[in-house]
């Protein structure tokens, strides 16, 4: 009975030890990453030696902002990938950088040699209570001399003078700790949370038949990173095409450094809902007013504060439903402007919960509430097997939002809705919360200039850049730096969701273009005509050209359209302008040569029944 036993034995132990899993941790780099407007796409490469038999494989020092149902696993060799986890790893925490690590031992030095001084002042305000509570010189039955007394009083004052230069002096160094202290702080907070975050791990169990090296593709997507396009528009003069650099300020805090990557940059949103609008029924009634759309606010500024009225560096701060946007400074102050159509503001920054508001007023200062959300382990378990068939794969069961491939396919897609950048040479951006500006292309485009003015509402030229065919060179809306003839004259918004067959620029107010509106008094007179009443009214505006070259100049003002038949407007004079009777607005075209004057009148009377009283401009 012996040897059976023994072989029974011999085949438990063998069936066990070829079902034991074998662990491999394996350190991956990352090769490329596709920055969304929020979010971003990483890809990391890795080779790993299999043994036959089961490896649990564990893809460590991850940002511990993966989105679970992003991860996705590739491998190009005869293998079954038997599940796919992502974990956060709370015991091996993310090494911090080595900067941050450096400035939290300042600031703790810092803080050490603040509390050394403030018991030094302590200790002096010790002394001088005593010494105060001590000047009484003599007893009840004690005689006091006069050398005595002088002798007091010396002592009295020179103690008293020493301790007090001792405790401006500390004063003086406590000042300058707090002040150091603060700086450090700030430049802290404007790289990362002081909070230390898990370590983010991806698990990935297989089963290989025989020795082999597997090459791995990991990706996933995480939160806490993004960009923001932007723009320098150049126009050397009205006979040249415009420069337009197309830039993209992208920042991320991810935990984790992309050094030399292969960087794309994609106007996806992967966190933007894909659901159309829809319009709802408008019910109308008394006591309701219709939607607004146009507004004064032209620009919106402020300050994002903390719980305890600390400013916040680096918050984001979007136009919802855009790719405008700006962030914090470190006084936590920002300022954007907003284009017209636009009624949302959109603040996010990393541990705080994301705050909307509406926009109505030009200055909003908003306080961000700290996120109580916490960086709980999340397990995505996808089970699978692998039948050696001719190009079939079965998988047993998955997950939703895993995907497991074991090829790597090439696969080219076109996407209708988005537009993707790929930054040619390899590029590096740290986790410090910082922005960093990436020149993806410049264009120059043909464009066609006029000088815009509405001398009504204010006495300046505007110079309108118009681009035909702007579809092809696929922009974004963003704020743009607008320069023109080689100075920096302000910002403007690129908004490509309005416009139609040609993209209006606006360069900023050309001082050498003068153009002024004035009253005639000899003409804004009143007459009584039996039961009417006649008004005139005579506008002259001047427009004088002091460029070196020929401009197109393009001229509006108005004269009122009246509603009622008792009222009676006519005009007498438009020197030639285009009026359009629904509306009242008259139109000026033109070219002007350097150093001319061009004079426009216009002229216009209303009638009205002479017992009403009407306001004419």
């Amino acid at each position: 009975m012996k040897y059976p036993i023994t072989i029974i034995l011999c085949l438990v132990f063998s069936f066990s030890f070829s079902q034991e899993i074998t662990e491999k941790k394996v350190s991956s780099k990352i090769e490329e990453v596709t920055v969304f407007i929020n979010g971003a796409q990483i890809l990391r490469k890795k080779s790993v030696d299999l043994k036959p038999g089961t490896t649990m494989i564990n893809f460590t020092n991850l940002s511990p902002f993966i989105e679970s149902k992003s991860v996705q696993v590739k491998a190009n060799s005869n293998i079954t990938v038997l599940s796919v986890n992502h974990q956060q790893n709370f015991i091996d925490k993310l090494d911090k950088q080595q900067e941050l690590i450096d400035l939290e031992a300042s600031l703790e030095k810092n803080q050490n040699l603040l509390t050394l001084e403030k018991t030094h002042l302590d200790i002096l305000k010790e002394e001088l209570n005593f010494l105060q509570e001590n000047r009484q010189i003599g007893g009840k039955n004690q005689e006091l001399s006069v050398t005595n007394l002088k002798e007091a009083s010396n002592f009295y004052s020179t103690k008293l003078t020493d301790l007090k230069l001792k405790e401006i002096e500390r004063h003086q160094t406590i000042s300058k700790l707090e002040e150091k202290q603060s700086d450090i702080q700030n430049q802290i907070n404007s790289m990362t949370s002081k909070k230390k975050y898990a370590n983010g791990e991806i698990l990935v169990k297989v089963e290989s038949k025989k020795t082999t090296k597997v090459e791995f593709e990991i990706s996933y997507v995480v939160s806490n990173a993004g960009w923001l396009p932007t723009y320098d528009i150049r126009a050397k003069n009205v006979n040249e095409p415009i420069e337009l650099v197309y830039k993209a300020n992208v920042k991320q805090d991810t935990k984790i450094d992309w050094k030399n990557v292969k960087l794309r940059l994609s106007s996806a949103n992967p966190n933007l809902s894909g659901v159309a609008p829809e319009l709802k029924t408008y019910y109308l009634n008394y006591n309701t007013a219709p939607p607004r759309y146009n507004r004064d606010i032209n620009q919106v500024s402020g300050q994002v504060l903390d719980e305890n009225s600390r400013p916040i560096p680096g918050v984001n701060v979007i136009i919802k439903g855009s790719t405008i946007g700006t962030t914090t400074d470190f006084d936590g102050n920002y300022a954007l402007t907003i284009p017209e159509t636009s009624t949302q503001l959109e603040f996010s920054y990393l541990g705080y919960e994301n705050k909307i508001i509406n926009i109505t007023d030009a200055i909003h200062n908003v306080r961000l509430v700290e996120s109580m959300e916490a960086l709980d382990e999340v397990v995505i378990v996808g089970y699978g097997t692998r039948k050696r068939k001719s190009v079939s794969r079965d998988l047993k069961g998955t997950v939703s939002g895993v995907s497991v491939d074991n090829s790597i396919p090439v696969v080219q897609t076109e996407n209708q809705t988005t537009v993707n950048f790929e930054i040619d040479l390899p590029y590096s951006i740290l986790s410090d919360n910082k922005s960093y500006s990436v020149d993806m292309v410049k264009y120059n485009l043909p464009a066609d200039y006029q000088y815009y003015s509405v001398p009504k509402i204010e006495n300046e030229a505007f110079l309108i850049a118009s681009i035909q065919n702007w579809e092809q060179y696929n922009l974004l809306e963003g704020e743009a730096n607008i320069f023109f003839e080689g100075t920096y004259v302000g910002k403007t918004i690129l908004d490509v969701r309005y416009a139609s067959d040609s993209l209006q620029i606006s360069l900023g107010r050309d001082k050498n273009v003068i153009v002024s509106r004035e009253k005639i008094s000899d003409y804004a007179s009143k007459k009584l005509i039996g039961s009417k009443k006649e008004e005139n009214r005579d506008w002259r505006i001047t427009v004088k050209n002091n460029k070196s070259q020929s401009i197109n100049m393009l001229i509006m003002d108005q004269i009122p359209v009246s509603n009622n038949d008792e009222i009676k407007v006519e005009s007498f004079e438009l020197s030639n302008g285009k009026q359009d009777p629904n509306t009242g607005e008259i139109r000026w075209e033109f070219s002007l040569e350097p150093n001319k004057s061009k004079i426009i009148d216009l002229k216009y009377a209303v009638k009205y029944p002479r017992n009403k009283t009407l306001i004419i401009e």
